[in-house]
């Protein structure tokens, strides 16, 4: 199989950080690619986004929350829990942080606009949607030793926020998700899949 990722998408490192966690990473070659400038990549996911997984057979799957959930039930699902109530917080969890993610992507390229064109309008909404999302998992603080692929998101939005804003010192306000987070940036999967400083 073949990953295209970026390596500072949050998107593509949730599934690079899964294929650490499973013990995939010699099954699984990866191919960077610049989603923004690379229209070959096109020919592998018609949306033109990172990650996309090339199969054995030569078809692709796209999204995160896809590939992921694919690549966990090859490796013993282990990070989708089975129907019930933990699956549906770490299912709850995933959107959380994916949220996180979409919204600080979205204020990066309204950011990039020439100023003269920026809608502080939509900043503004991008900069509530985060702020109210980490809110919710201060609320929400994960159990000590779950490791779902809630969890997995959560912590690739953490980190994409510390890439691209790290002014905004998220963690001030949110102790419990700072300490969590903290914990948690321990595990081997997390180091080695860590983003490239900004």
């Amino acid at each position: 199989m073949r990953l295209f990722y970026s390596l500072t998408s949050p998107f593509a490192r949730k599934v690079r950080l899964l294929v650490q966690e499973l013990g995939m990473a010699d099954r699984i070659s990866g191919v960077t690619v610049d989603p923004w400038n690379d229209e070959s990549l096109r020919a592998i996911n018609p949306l033109c986004q990172v990650p996309a997984l090339e199969l054995d057979d030569g078809s692709t799957l796209f999204d995160s929350p896809l590939i992921c959930e694919y690549l966990d039930a090859l490796g013993g699902s282990r990070f989708f829990p089975a129907p019930g109530p933990a699956r549906w917080t770490a299912l709850r969890r995933q959107v959380l942080g994916d949220g996180i993610c979409d919204a600080a992507i979205r204020r990066r390229l309204e950011l990039s606009r020439p100023e003269a064109q920026r809608s502080n309008a939509v900043i503004a909404r991008q900069i509530l949607a985060v702020n109210s999302a980490l809110d919710a998992a201060e609320a929400d603080v994960p159990e000590e030793g779950s490791f779902t692929i809630g969890e997995v998101s959560l912590v690739c939005a953490l980190a994409y926020l510390d890439l691209r804003f790290a002014k905004d010192e998220w963690r001030e306000k949110r102790p419990r998700l700072a300490a969590w987070y903290r914990a948690v940036c321990a595990r081997p999967a997390i180091l080695a899949t860590a983003p490239p400083s900004a």
